[in-house]
């Protein structure tokens, strides 16, 4: 079991955890008043058009004249490409000048299209380099180092926040509450620790986007536990990283800022037509197969009857999370609510999908911002952040 050591780095205010398994909301936050709701914040002006370079990985690509997708269309399979086009489509229905760049295992067209096209941002969509998913962090610290203005995550939250084993030992320490969890190395002997109980979920300890993760991700014995982490081995090619299981409700929280932090309203991963026994989890076909999701009506949507408090326990803990990974831009954390009300950190995304109509964008829309102002404001603070704002 990971015990938590002194939080010698949290503000002298900081608050300890309480029922709920997240840290409770300082006294001073509890005890304000509602405030009367401010007018919605215009929309994101696009005060001159922009050069906007859009970085894509090659697998990724579309050609030119590639339809918009239709969402509604029967026995769909989303497109690898659905978040690029809807990005490269709106910024440049926005008026903006956007040249997009597919990229794979070399720096050099990169550096090309900054010296050519000179653009004001790069808007990141990488998702790895070299065929590994964790590359992209060093694309971005090389847009650092050739002073090349960049949306969303910065190297170093990318590199917390995308092995989960370690964003969970860092906000161990930080006193908020993460599942149990142990990591499998590849071509080693799969032993659990006697102190992690089953049932565990399994997936990749680094790769994004569920890939990897199904119903057969949940194990409940040595046998299975074995079986899941070598196909993680074998198939995604990453170690693996099983964590003890929560029974409850799968919510979301998008983060957007560099200092200033602004939350977006708390989703909630929900199947209306699900068996009573079917776990919900986001796997493959839940994120892909749009045929999966009509069958058993699996949608996100504003989350709703959350216990006493919790409205404003979750985004006040997720600040707290982007801050202590270092996250900057934009991000999504996920959360898994157990039966009782306790509150777990399953993920955090740094730089989610923001493909039209993902959860993502759907909860800005409900804050009052839509799909064209949510990527100018991913822009803006792409433009305003500096490598010196968090080192």
């Amino acid at each position: 079991m990971i015990t938590p050591l002194p939080d010698n780095t949290t503000q002298p205010d900081a608050p300890a955890p309480d029922a709920s398994g997240v840290a409770a909301l300082p006294p001073a936050l509890a005890a304000k008043k509602p405030r009367a709701k401010k007018p919605k914040r215009p929309p994101f002006p696009v005060k001159k058009p922009l050069r906007v370079l859009v970085l894509i990985d090659k697998a990724c690509d579309f050609p030119d004249d590639t339809p918009d997708i239709d969402l509604d269309a029967p026995d769909l399979k989303l497109p690898p490409y659905r978040t690029e086009l809807s990005v490269y489509r709106a910024l440049t229905a926005m008026g903006h000048e956007v040249r997009k760049l597919p990229a794979s295992d070399d720096l050099a067209p990169i550096k090309s299209a900054i010296d050519e096209f000179q653009p004001a941002v790069a808007f990141n969509l990488l998702e790895g380099f070299h065929d590994y998913h964790v590359f992209d962090q060093h694309v971005v610290s090389y847009l650092e180092l050739v002073e090349q203005p960049y949306t969303g995550c910065n190297p170093r939250g990318l590199t917390l926040a995308r092995d989960k084993a370690i964003t969970k030992k860092i906000l161990t320490y930080h006193r908020i509450h993460v599942p149990k969890f142990a990591v499998f190395p590849r071509r080693k002997q799969v032993a659990r620790p006697k102190w992690l109980e089953f049932p565990l979920f399994v997936k990749s300890v680094n790769v994004e986007g569920s890939v990897g993760i199904a119903k057969a991700s949940i194990v409940r014995d040595d046998d299975e536990l074995r079986e899941r982490v070598r196909f993680i081995h074998e198939a995604v090619g990453t170690y693996a990283i099983a964590e003890q299981y929560i029974e409850g409700r799968e919510l979301y929280v998008g983060v957007t800022g560099n200092l200033r932090l602004s939350t977006f309203p708390i989703w909630e991963l929900v199947a209306d037509n699900a068996p009573a026994d079917m776990p919900l989890l986001a796997t493959e076909r839940v994120k892909w197969s749009i045929a999966y999701r009509q069958k058993y009506g699996i949608t996100t949507r504003a989350a709703v009857d959350l216990p006493a408090g919790h409205d404003k326990l979750l985004p006040h803990v997720s600040k707290r999370i982007y801050r202590h990974l270092n996250l900057t831009g934009y991000a999504r954390l996920d959360f898994r609510m157990a039966v009782n009300g306790e509150l777990y950190l399953i993920e955090a995304n740094p730089n989610p999908q923001i493909a039209r109509g993902e959860d993502f964008a759907e909860s800005a829309l409900a804050a009052g911002i839509s799909y064209e102002s949510l990527l100018q404001q991913i822009l803006n603070l792409g433009m305003q952040y500096s490598p010196h704002l968090i080192h």
